[in-house]
């Protein structure tokens, strides 16, 4: 790995600490250009995933949408307002033994599990 990888790595796994709201690719981006407007998108993006393959981020699928990124690594679960599109973390026990109860089903290894929970956030309650 060399030093510029390790810049470009460090500044973009910052951003998303810095960020703190399961920010986007190009939220990402935005965030490092806005500092650094000599570093590419692909660079962030490259960086991206390979904080997400070395378990320094988590990789937070949404259906139909961007996927969102995650300093938090711990296993937890997250919401996703339909309204707004809020994406944050859920203050509620994961539960490891679904892990279980899935696995073998089919001759499959469980190893983790992500869940997603849809519905309104309390200011579009509010609305």
């Amino acid at each position: 790995m060399n030093q510029r990888n390790t810049f470009q790595r460090t500044l973009t796994l910052d951003a998303v600490q810095t960020l703190a709201n399961h920010p986007t690719a190009d939220d990402v981006y935005n965030f490092v250009h806005a500092k650094y407007p000599q570093i590419s998108r692909t660079t962030v993006y490259r960086n991206l995933n390979k904080l997400c393959d070395s378990n320094d981020l988590l990789r937070v699928k949404i259906f139909g949408a961007a996927d969102r990124f995650d300093h938090n690594i711990h296993s937890h679960y997250h919401f996703k307002c339909d309204e707004c599109g809020d994406v944050c973390d859920l203050d509620v026990p994961y539960i490891e033994s679904i892990n279980e109860m899935f696995a073998g089903i089919g001759g499959r290894i469980v190893n983790a599990h992500q869940i997603l929970f849809d519905g309104l956030c309390p200011e579009c309650q509010k609305k």
